[in-house]
């Protein structure tokens, strides 16, 4: 009997693509965005559900359906039809999170079979990187050609990223850093990662600064307007619009809005010159797995997380 491939993929409309490109095999899509809120290292769990479940309630007033989640879970409970599974995921922090969290979990449940990624980014012949969903059929058909399979190595990386990703010491990712690994773009994840949390000199996450800066540099008729340049430039973040839109509306204190207008006010100067530490004003209280964002800051000299003044005992 020819056994079936699992196809985990990093969200619906990459499904659907693959589904129509007739790509054989089942299929598992993974919804999380697990780069924000708090997260449990044990994931197929009650524990695990209500964490995310309350945190995207209040957070983005979205609502996990802890039956439903679970039920989808099942296929990794029964895969003696599967020769191997197929990881599809991009070059961005939000992919890579839910990525190695998905690792774990198939880790957690004692799976044996071979995992392969494919996995987006620079593109030949592309100025910019590339999301699975936008690479033309040729261009994902080569990158499905050229699917990595991954090492016990990688496999044991993944989960020791998850787990520290789940715990109260994210300085401990900095080693993995510059560890060589099957993951192209991890190393510039994991620093990206580290200058989300609040700049020790101003207070700004590095996403937070760059949106400052798109404000000064073009001509920002509106927020709407924002986030969509947001959106096409934020490096290795990956975030979608209920995230930007959400972290454009913490700046607001830096902004002055009028009517086809959006401009830096004083404070968003200030900002950029690094003349005041904003993170209090910012009040943007996201957890990050074990950790909470304004409970340490980045500092630039160290180049690692330290604790927050007001947190340092």
């Amino acid at each position: 009997m020819v056994k079936n491939i699992l196809h985990i993929t990093n969200g619906s409309s990459l499904t659907n693509y693959l589904k129509e490109l007739n790509f054989t095999g089942n299929f598992l899509t993974w919804h999380e965005m697990l780069c924000e809120g708090p997260t449990v290292e044990q994931i197929d769990t009650h524990e695990f559900v209500e964490a995310r479940r309350s945190f995207l309630i209040e957070y983005y007033n979205i609502d996990i359906d802890e039956y439903q989640f679970h039920k989808e879970l099942e296929i990794l409970n029964n895969l003696e039809a599967y020769s191997k599974i197929i990881l599809w995921f991009e070059y961005d922090l939000f992919c890579h999170i839910n990525l190695v969290a998905v690792i774990s979990l198939l880790q957690q449940k004692n799976v044996t079979l071979p995992l392969f990624l494919v996995c987006s980014g620079r593109v030949k012949g592309e100025k910019d990187f590339k999301g699975l969903g936008e690479l033309s059929e040729n261009q994902l058909l080569d990158h499905y050609d050229n699917m990595v399979k991954l090492t016990e190595s990688d496999i044991d990386l993944a989960t020791s990223i998850w787990r520290i990703y789940c715990g109260k010491d994210h300085n401990l990712l900095k080693p993995y850093i510059i560890k060589n690994s099957s993951f192209e773009y991890l190393n510039s994840c994991l620093k990206a990662h580290l200058k989300r949390f609040p700049n020790s000199k101003n207070g700004l996450g590095r996403l937070e600064k760059h949106i400052l800066e798109i404000t000064r540099d073009n001509q920002i008729k509106s927020k709407h307007h924002l986030l969509g340049y947001v959106l096409n430039y934020q490096g290795y973040y990956g975030f979608g619009d209920i995230q930007i839109r959400r972290m454009i509306d913490k700046l607001h204190i830096f902004f002055n809005e009028k009517e086809n207008s959006l401009k830096l006010n004083r404070k968003g100067h200030e900002a950029l010159l690094g003349q005041h530490n904003f993170s209090a004003e910012i009040d943007n209280d996201l957890q990050y797995g074990g950790v909470r964002r304004l409970e340490y800051q980045f500092n630039k000299k160290q180049n690692k997380l330290i604790k927050t003044v007001y947190n340092a005992n």
